[in-house]
């Protein structure tokens, strides 16, 4: 059975930032890392489900949790 990230983090954005989702809810847009971070903690997920790199916890759709910059 495959389980959705709660968190899923778009591509990069022509421009600029990623749209950032959790539980499907459209939350903003995050230029960084840090805003991801800040994201999940306004949300109020717990300090465990930060883990950046973990994929059952965030999906990184193109990039990664460095890739901030558009391919396009």
């Amino acid at each position: 059975m495959d389980v959705c990230p709660p968190v899923v983090v778009h591509p990069p954005e022509s421009v600029g930032g990623r749209r950032l989702t959790i539980h499907g809810a459209r939350v903003g847009i995050a230029y960084s890392l840090f805003d991801v971070l800040d994201f999940l903690h306004c949300t109020g997920l717990p300090a465990q489900d930060r883990a950046v790199d973990d994929p059952e916890l965030i999906e990184w759709r193109v990039g990664g949790p460095y890739g901030w910059n558009s391919t396009a």
